[in-house]
């Protein structure tokens, strides 16, 4: 009797287990189908609602109409206060200009650059050596701006200025700097017959509008006349927002120059430098035996950046070094254009005088080349001979265009001989 009944109260309690899952196992189901379960309350409330906010709607058809009302005005109040603002901030752009170009330089550089940083450790102080650019101004010339648009590569173009008087060497130059494959080559025409000239052999060329001071010195000037005009005409493409290569006509392209500038002064110039010492400067003990003891000075020299290669970035000290080299010019029509370039660059302030605050960068003299390394110094060097340069320039010979050939045929043509006929000065 006993086990009979143990053995009904253990199928009681299975039974009793198995109920408890199955509704166990119901619950999920009905969890899972019916989230909100069977009867959703806030249906209702919703109903109610829906119903509610149609009553309101009749009535509050009035309200609605004065609420558009008084958004639009509100719309119209905040598109002038949105005017105002933006006129306040050319304004404030416009004073900031002004700020760069004026006095204090250490406080206006503030505003430019940010906040006011304290001193590191020895030895890891750096002083800024890149200027800001300014902001382009399309408005100064929108034909040059569409031009420039169409051949500058990344902002940056080389530019030559030329008249009838050195078309055969400007020839020449047209053809290294298609042989090399420069895009970013402009010529500035200087007369009718330079013009066409590049039209014909599809060379960018610009004509400046007419203006009758600049159009009688660019038709009938020499080489120094005509490299005066260029501080004046650059100007534009610096307010365009154009860094520019100047080039003269009596230079030879092996490479493109662009590949090899650093970019981070406001001036990159070649150098009439034709060591290390004379390009890079140089220690110069003046000797006064008169002065017994203190008979030694030392003085600093270095030999002038030539004004008919340079890579100048627009910057405020850039336009100004243009400025005021274009200005000395025009009251000292005697000056020579390289002289008055290297000494607005060099000279410091001192009474009675404020010095450009402008950074400067002397360029490879080996990569960057003046003739007068190569006739004197290159040519007689089995190893330098190997050396490709990217420009040539034949800035300290007369003759020329047929230097300007001979170059062309030593390091494009390969005749190891081309050079050898010339001697190292002029005749």
């Amino acid at each position: 009797m006993a086990g009979r009944r143990d053995k009904a109260q253990s199928f009681r309690g299975s039974r009793i287990a198995i109920a408890i899952v199955i509704g166990v196992l119901l619950g999920c189901v009905i969890a899972f189908c019916f989230p909100h379960g069977f009867i959703n309350p806030t249906a209702s409330v919703q109903a109610r609602r829906i119903g509610k906010s149609n009553f309101q709607i009749g009535s509050s058809s009035c309200e609605s109409s004065e609420r558009s009302k008084l958004l639009k005005s509100e719309i119209v109040s905040l598109s002038e206060k949105n005017s105002e603002l933006k006129k306040q901030v050319r304004d404030l752009t416009e004073k900031l200009q002004l700020a760069e170009q004026g006095k204090d330089n250490a406080q206006k550089q503030f505003l430019v650059l940010g906040e006011q940083h304290k001193a590191g450790p020895f030895g890891t102080v750096k002083a800024l050596r890149t200027n800001p650019t300014v902001v382009p101004d399309e408005s100064v010339n929108p034909r040059l701006a569409k031009i420039l648009e169409k051949v500058g590569v990344q902002k940056e173009i080389i530019v030559v200025l030329a008249n009838s008087n050195v078309k055969e060497m400007l020839e020449v130059q047209v053809s290294s700097i298609k042989r090399v494959g420069i895009p970013n080559y402009l010529v500035i025409a200087l007369d009718d017959h330079i013009e066409e000239f590049c039209k014909s052999n599809d060379v960018p060329v610009y004509k400046r509008d007419p203006d009758s001071g600049i159009d009688a010195v660019g038709r009938t000037g020499g080489n120094h006349a005509v490299s005066g005009l260029k501080f004046h005409i650059l100007r534009e493409f610096l307010q365009l927002g154009y860094s520019v290569l100047l080039s003269d006509v009596d230079i030879i392209y092996l490479q493109n120059p662009f590949n090899h500038l650093y970019r981070d002064s406001d001036v990159e110039s070649m150098t009439d430098g034709h060591n290390n010492m004379t390009a890079y400067g140089y220690n110069d003990v003046f000797d006064e035996p008169a002065m017994g003891w203190a008979r030694y000075a030392h003085t600093m020299r270095i030999w002038v950046y030539n004004s008919g290669f340079f890579f100048i970035r627009p910057t405020i000290p850039s336009i100004e070094l243009l400025d005021r080299v274009a200005d000395r010019l025009a009251r000292q029509p005697n000056s020579w254009d390289q002289a008055v370039f290297n000494e607005e660059l060099f000279f410091p302030s001192h009474p009675g005088y404020d010095g450009l605050h402008a950074a400067k960068r002397t360029m490879d003299f080996y990569m960057f080349m003046n003739s007068k390394v190569l006739f004197k110094t290159i040519r007689k060097d089995a190893k330098l001979k190997k050396l490709k340069p990217v420009i040539v320039h034949v800035n300290y010979h007369p003759d020329k265009l047929r230097r300007m050939k001979a170059v062309v045929e030593f390091y494009v043509n390969g005749k190891q001989d081309a050079l050898d006929p010339y001697p190292d000065g002029s005749q």
